[in-house]
């Protein structure tokens, strides 16, 4: 039996670091919390945390002090949260060893999505994803259905590993359009036109898996849904 991926959370704000980790623990991950980067090295040699998110402001030192710090004395990927959008802050983070990072105010489920994705680049969570009988290989680049292999285009496979990723959680055109197109100013009605085309490849072999939640985005999961 695989253990669950470990995360570790600091962020002086309770209030957000509750709602983090409770969404990563619902989503199988074992987590630990912090109030700040006082105790980090104790922190990393006892937990040994495979990812930690940290957040850019904190009291003492910063998250962007803590990051490198992380780098040298673990191997765990790092995941900033910070309100600093500017290209210069972005990039100052990476080299400072951020592996990835999201921008306040931000939706959880995008959180949880990029945790994933780091530890899944990582070879720390299985890649594959299973949801009833669709198979979906983001490594492999294939998807299939009942056993038979889907014909999808390049932003259709990466349309359903972000709703595979996503699974049991309603995501919003705004999130979808960020995570598949890498950005969203554009037409959001793009979105529904290529949910439909996956939607008729998939259903070409068995029953609805993603689902419209009305007003507020999509959902993929194997039960039948309340729209």
């Amino acid at each position: 039996m695989t253990l669950p991926a470990r995360v570790l959370v600091i962020d002086d704000d309770e209030s957000i670091r509750t709602a983090v980790a409770s969404s990563l623990r619902a989503e199988g991950f074992a987590v630990r919390t912090a109030g700040d980067g006082d105790t980090l090295v104790e922190d990393l040699a006892s937990g040994r945390p495979d990812l930690v998110v940290l957040d850019w402001m904190l009291p003492g030192a910063s998250g962007i002090v803590l990051a490198a710090r992380v780098r040298s004395v673990s191997d765990a990927a790092v995941v900033m949260m910070t309100a600093r959008d500017e290209l210069e802050d972005r990039l100052r983070g990476f080299a400072e060893g951020a592996d990835d990072y999201v921008v306040k105010p931000f939706a959880m489920a995008e959180l949880v999505a990029r945790v994933t994705a780091v530890l899944r680049r990582r070879g720390r969570i299985p890649s594959v994803v299973e949801i009833g009988d669709l198979v979906v290989d983001p490594d492999g680049a294939t998807a299939r259905r009942g056993g038979a292999l889907l014909d999808l285009t390049a932003t259709e496979f990466r349309l359903l590993c972000f709703l595979a990723e996503g699974r049991g959680r309603t995501l919003s055109k705004a999130q979808i359009l960020t995570q598949v197109w890498g950005y969203d100013d554009i037409d959001p009605n793009i979105v529904e036109v290529h949910l439909s085309a996956l939607r008729r490849k998939m259903e070409a072999h068995g029953p609805r898996l993603i689902h419209t939640i009305r007003g507020l985005g999509y959902r993929m999961s194997a039960e039948r849904v309340a729209a």
